[in-house]
């Protein structure tokens, strides 16, 4: 008699979606009650923390675009079968890109925390910024989401692209909220 494979089960990602939205809302209480400081950050070689940041970000979207490439080619979307290199570069890739990712998301927090109302000198908080700081907590919340549907063997099928596609929607709305931004008002 042949052993069936594990059930699917839908506790795997509604567990995962709540305690990626908890590590989310933790991250975003934490930004708001931190005072920003510059100690304990670095640029890594850059003229300013921002820059640094600048520069990862378009890495870690360029990555991300990969990612999904990826997937897809793992996946059989392009009408062929992908060659056995492609799964140990998705991963690397995907290693990559979550530790830049983790770099990013701690300078943030850290030397910007999360800003909402007005701003010490008594300006509104530009509604960019704190659509950008909402997006940077839901990325931090998708990583433990995608991280969970990564090594879930008992997650429906459906979980693990659902979950990449919305981490890779949210680090693409993270890019447009900053790094193009700042390029565009340079």
């Amino acid at each position: 008699m042949a052993e069936s494979a594990a059930p699917r089960s839908m506790t795997v990602p509604l567990t995962a979606f709540a305690l990626g939205a908890v590590v989310a809302l933790l991250v975003g209480v934490f930004g708001k009650v931190h005072d920003p400081t510059l100690a304990g950050t670095t640029t890594l070689g850059f003229r300013t923390v921002i820059s640094m940041k600048v520069v990862l970000s378009i890495a870690i979207a360029v990555l991300a675009v990969l990612q999904v490439l990826g997937a897809l080619w793992m996946y059989g979307r392009f009408g062929s079968t992908a060659p056995s290199w492609v799964g140990p570069a998705h991963r690397l890739s995907g290693t990559v890109a979550l530790v830049l990712t983790v770099v990013v998301a701690y300078h943030c927090v850290w030397a910007l925390g999360l800003e909402s109302g007005t701003l010490a000198d008594g300006k509104p908080v530009p509604a960019r910024t704190v659509v950008h700081g909402v997006i940077g907590c839901a990325v931090v919340g998708a990583i433990v989401v995608k991280l969970v549907a990564v090594r879930s063997r008992r997650a429906a099928g459906w979980f693990l692209p659902v979950a990449g596609g919305l981490l890779f929607g949210l680090l693409m709305l993270a890019v447009l909220t900053s790094t193009v931004w700042y390029l565009a008002a340079d």
